[in-house]
């Protein structure tokens, strides 16, 4: 049984013996960021926040302080009528006619903390991607394909009207539910400028005015509003990142002086983690702190961020050219910037619009250039490629296990989508370096495989059944790499259409592996590749084929991609991309394969140019129970018989006897 908690009077003394000179109510205030912030893998970490070496028994207070916060602060059953009504009521003393709430925070990431989860809040969707807008009398939910079902499950339609987030123009919607003249609010730290201009002009053409509402008007009403996340803050060590934060910054700098831009604005919170060897854990899934930073162009940094939450010996790590500021200070740093009369640097589609509104009345000189950070950041260093190759051997054992595993359980019909989830989790648990899942695993059986980016929950939950297909798509964080993989399992006996269509995907996904390409090639351009085999039967999948992949960072990282989306950035040596081509038949089956490509350059001794290739990263075997060899090529066999040759040599030293047999049977050969 945990031990409870004596109360402020005895907080108070421990701190003192351990010479904290935090009071016990910082030391709340402290708990309940840390409660704001995903539970970690050792959930005793954040105590470094309050005492380097914490005694057994303030261990213990703090552990019961936390438990305490936590039932306090436990989520009740939501009314989202009366929270309707409440944010209605505001609007109406703002005098807006209407508000959006975009799913997203200050950073337009990924994950997002609690406190930003306003979307979630209003209307209980807990998807991804989507927005809602409240006009006096009308609400609408706009949310895309993925989620068509998932909304109406969690959204009271009495409340909220279903739209498709593409096909359904936010400004035809506000045009018809909003007055003549009607003013429509939007918080500008949550939208990126590029956004607000566009739906601006939608809006005045509909006769409409967008008004932006820095004091948001759903936190106004959201009486438990979490605060923002502490989880603790360390310094990455240079044997996974490389080069030191000092040259990074100095690299980068040099090359904004050589621009004349006299400094840049950094909003995403991966660069500067990237830039300044930092890591963090503010958010699921992505080793990150929230923070803001503005880098000179002479190497010097400063970065916004709750002091709080930096670990002992951070701010020596950072060194004298980066000076920690509180976040309130940014908008001051902004005006100075203006007022200094050189250019700054900011890029459009990812930074909020209430930075650029603020740089435009100090009179900055903005140049709105991609953020600079994010191409240095995605071509990987040496000690990166290093890091991951080292990080995928030990992840592809673990799901070698977890496959010889699968093998001998799901025939017995007992396992389901979350328990094979959780049972691949405890296995990666076990790796070196294990910091966490890289995204939530997506583990989906017979027509749960079809949707995309399914999300396995107790109501949804399916048996793997003989004669189904098994798409699990997962991935992990370790300290020197990102992994994310998928593959497909026949549970049982395929039929001769699945055996086809997987084979079809294989040969896109072959096509993309073995691809050779000249310097400047992009993504989508090599698009096509992956898609063909499907296209040449009638098929196609609709998600990209490829997004680049970080280093102990996130697991969808840009600028580089391959998709249709046509795309300007050339693929360069050291940048990490997925190779994943699919197929879905909806209500029946999905069918991805998935591995980490690294861009490599090759030495062709007859080219005229410089080419480049593909080196595979990661190494899991492909089921050859759903491939139809009379499909492929010599070539393409050759490939495959290469590739497990290869898996079955790097992962048999991580595994036991029985686990290295069933793995030497899984990779025998294809013999035609």
């Amino acid at each position: 049984m945990p031990s409870a908690y004596r109360g402020d009077e005895t907080l108070a003394a421990l701190l003192t013996q351990a010479g904290v000179s935090r009071s016990p109510a910082e030391v709340r205030a402290l708990v309940a960021g840390v409660l704001a912030a995903p539970e970690p893998q050792d959930p005793d970490a954040w105590m470094v926040l309050v005492a380097e070496r914490p005694s057994p028994d303030l261990v213990d207070q703090l552990r019961a302080l936390k438990a305490d916060l936590a039932a306090a602060t436990a989520p009740q059953a939501p009314d989202h009528a009366a929270r309707l009504k409440a944010l209605r009521d505001v609007l109406k003393r703002r005098e807006l006619d209407g508000f959006i709430i975009p799913r997203g925070d200050e950073h337009q990431g990924e994950y997002v903390p609690p406190r930003a989860q306003r979307l979630a809040w209003l209307t209980g969707f807990t998807g991804s991607a989507g927005h809602a807008v409240v006009a006096a009398e009308r609400a609408a939910i706009f949310v895309d394909g993925r989620y068509t079902l998932q909304v109406q499950a969690e959204v009271p339609a009495a409340l909220y009207d279903y739209k498709h987030l593409i096909e359904d123009p936010l400004s035809a919607w506000a045009a018809e539910a909003l007055p003549q003249g009607g003013r429509l609010g939007y918080d500008p730290w949550l939208h990126t400028v590029g956004w607000v201009e566009k739906t601006r002009q939608q809006l005045e053409r509909a006769g409409l005015t967008l008004v932006p509402c820095p004091d948001n008007p759903v936190d106004a009403v959201w009486a438990d509003q979490p605060p923002l996340p502490l989880a603790p803050v360390v310094a990455h060590d240079t044997a996974f990142a490389g080069p030191s934060a000092a040259d990074k910054r100095a690299r980068i700098a040099d090359e904004l002086k050589r621009q004349g831009i006299g400094a840049a604005v950094l909003t995403q919170p991966d660069s500067i983690a990237w830039l300044l060897n930092l890591r963090g854990a503010d958010v699921p899934c992505t080793p990150l702190p929230l923070s803001f930073a503005i880098l000179g162009d002479d190497g010097s940094v400063d970065l916004f961020i709750d002091r709080r939450k930096l670990a002992p010996g951070v701010e020596a790590h950072l060194g004298n050219q980066v000076a920690v500021r509180a976040p309130e200070d940014l908008g001051p740093a902004l005006d100075a910037l203006g007022r200094g009369g050189r250019k700054v640097l900011a890029d459009p589609t990812t930074t909020s619009a209430w930075i650029f509104d603020r740089l435009h009345l100090a009179g900055a000189k903005i140049e709105r250039d991609p953020d600079p950070v994010a191409l240095p950041k995605a071509c990987k260093n040496e000690a990166e490629l290093n890091g991951t190759r080292a990080a995928h051997a030990r992840d592809g054992a673990a799901l070698v296990r977890f496959l010889h595993w699968l093998s001998k359980e799901a025939p017995k019909g007992t396992v389901t989508e979350i328990t094979a989830a959780e049972h691949l989790l405890s296995l990666r648990q076990t790796n070196e370096h294990f910091r966490g899942l890289s995204f939530e695993t997506i583990s989906g059986s017979g027509p749960n495989g079809a949707i995309v980016h399914y999300r396995v929950s107790p109501d949804t939950d399916r048996r793997l059944e003989p004669g189904s297909l098994f798409l699990l798509d997962s991935g992990a964080q370790y300290l020197d790499g990102t992994t994310d993989v998928t593959r497909t399992i026949a549970i049982g006996t395929p039929t001769p259409e699945m055996r086809e269509r997987f084979t079809q995907v294989l040969k896109g996904h072959i096509a993309v592996s073995t691809a050779r390409f000249p310097h400047g090639t992009t993504g989508s351009q090599l698009d096509t590749l992956a898609r063909l085999p499907l296209w040449m039967a009638g098929f196609d999948y609709d998600h990209g084929t490829g997004h680049g992949v970080g280093s102990f960072l996130s697991v969808h990282e840009g600028p580089q991609r391959i998709s249709k989306v046509p795309n300007t950035i050339a693929l360069q040596p050291g940048m990490i991309l997925s190779n994943e081509p699919g197929y879905y038949k909806t209500g029946a089956y999905g069918i991805r394969i998935e591995n980490l490509i690294v861009v490599q350059p090759l030495d062709l001794p007859m080219a005229e140019r410089p080419m480049l290739g593909f080196e595979v990263l990661t190494l899991v075997p492909i089921d050859r129970n759903l491939i139809e060899p009379a499909l492929l090529t010599a070539e393409e066999i050759a490939w495959i018989n290469a590739y497990h040759a290869r898996v079955r040599d790097a992962l048999t030293p991580f595994l036991n006897p029985d686990t290295a047999a069933w793995l030497l049977e899984a990779t025998s050969p294809i013999i035609v």
